[in-house]
């Protein structure tokens, strides 16, 4: 398959190269063609891997992974252009994070919208799915880190979407459980969740962690 990666910092470097070491043909995308972490990138991560700027990679991408940082989610996205998003799925991995008064940090958008959402509103015609935004960026491509029994949380519109991208995490990523939220509208709780996650990543000292839904039988 052909995957969109737009973003360089750990996150979209850690989905790209686990996805091109999964068989998938991987373009990432940034604000310039010789962006120097994606040319590096590139370089290391085999005949499989690609660059360009952010509509390069979205032309190229049959499924588009948002990794950048939340402040510039929709500026990437817009950048890559809404013609070349229309029909394609847009796994949003980005959080709102505000950062302005320092750790720990505060949401910019919450309660009664989120990022999520939002790129819904701007792409209509794409199928947005929040997903991989509530853990580590090595947790999310490669669930074993954390032992045990723990849940991907993921949320969108399109039914066919989530499937797709629950199929892609559980086998590209070796995700076992896959919980869907529901409508976008389920982002407002998963980026709220980041607030949880960097407090417990304070106290129990590592970001290889995640959460398990327990179910009385």
């Amino acid at each position: 398959m052909k995957i969109a990666v737009l973003g360089t910092g750990m996150v979209g470097n850690a989905i790209a190269t686990k996805l091109t070491q999964s068989g998938h043909d991987v373009k990432m995308g940034s604000r310039t063609a010789t962006n120097e972490k994606a040319v590096a990138w590139v370089a290391t991560a085999g005949a499989r891997a690609s660059a360009g700027t952010y509509a390069d990679a979205a032309a190229f991408g049959e499924i588009v992974f948002v990794c950048t940082a939340g402040t510039g989610t929709l500026e990437a996205l817009q950048s890559a252009g809404a013609a070349s998003l229309d029909g394609k799925i847009i796994v949003d991995v980005s959080n709102p994070l505000d950062l302005r008064k320092g750790m720990p940090p505060r949401l910019f958008v919450g309660n009664d919208d989120s990022l999520g959402e939002q790129v819904q509103r701007a792409f209509p015609n794409a199928k947005v799915v929040k997903a991989l935004n509530t853990v580590n960026c090595n947790v999310m491509v490669d669930a074993s880190r954390v032992p045990g029994d723990h849940d991907l949380l993921i949320a969108g519109n399109d039914s066919g979407a989530k499937a797709a991208v629950t199929e892609l995490v559980r086998r590209d990523f070796g995700w076992k459980h896959v919980i869907d939220l529901g409508g976008i509208d389920g982002a407002r709780n998963t980026e709220a969740h980041v607030l949880l996650w960097v407090r417990l990543w304070g106290v129990l000292g590592g970001p290889d962690f995640n959460l398990h839904i327990a179910r009385a039988t």
